[in-house]
């Protein structure tokens, strides 16, 4: 599949929602997310601004789905989100409604492996319950934890290859990682480029990080839709 470039709108309101996305766009970003900062802050509105502003564009909605899937799952697609996220430490009952949902409503599902004990198998059981996405993502406070006890601060890119290879569907490798190892994840068979804290959001402030950032993503998005077709997943071997 060709690479895409996707913008995690991290943010805790709607007017920068909207001016983030605005300069993601022009800059090349394919995808919108609609972050989980931003839609505990401001709810499904936020998702139906971004909708509203920006009608073709797709919108993944990132709630990290829990429980109470089909419902969670029902109100995102109601708000214009194209894609929803649901976590692989939920219930197999969840997931089975989420994926339930998508076919129903004609949105796509991406399965989170945040927290997992074992990654890869996290990731092979999201496809095997029916997620058309992987998300590998070592998650926030993990990161941070860890790098506070000194320890080495661990990263997408430890298991990526691994991922990509025990699953067929495409993967996004998220968590912690600078804009060169981001830009490079399409090399691993992980054609879904997240852009989100650090890179573009301030990681501590959750705000558009300063700077050109606009000039920052043209860059990236040149870089990564440079790469072509990626075979993903089991494909590559």
């Amino acid at each position: 599949m060709k690479p895409i470039v996707q913008i995690s709108l991290d943010v805790i309101s709607i007017p920068e929602a909207l001016s983030t996305a605005e300069m993601a766009l022009r800059a090349g970003v394919d995808w919108l997310e609609a972050g989980t900062p931003l839609i505990i802050a401001e709810g499904m509105n936020g998702v139906r601004a971004l909708r509203e502003r920006f009608p073709d564009t797709p919108i993944v909605a990132d709630l990290k789905t829990m429980d109470g899937g089909y419902l969670e799952a029902e109100l995102m697609a109601q708000a214009g989100a194209t894609h929803v996220v649901v976590m692989a430490r939920a219930h197999v009952e969840t997931l089975k409604v989420v994926v339930q949902a998508g076919n129903d409503l004609n949105i796509e599902v991406m399965g989170d492996n945040l927290g997992c004990p074992d990654m890869v198998a996290g990731a092979k059981m999201l496809e095997d319950v029916g997620c058309d996405y992987i998300i590998h993502h070592v998650g926030y406070d993990e990161r941070r934890g860890i790098a506070r006890r000194g320890q080495r601060m661990p990263s997408p890119l430890d298991q990526l290859r691994e991922v990509v290879q025990a699953v067929s569907v495409p993967v996004q490798a998220v968590g912690g990682l600078t804009i060169e190892q981001a830009v490079r994840t399409p090399e691993y068979g992980a054609p879904l480029v997240v852009l989100g804290a650090p890179l573009t959001i301030d990681a501590d402030a959750f705000k558009t990080a300063p700077g050109d950032v606009e000039g920052s993503l043209r860059l990236i998005c040149e870089k990564v839709h440079g790469y072509g077709d990626v075979k993903v997943g089991k494909r590559r071997q």
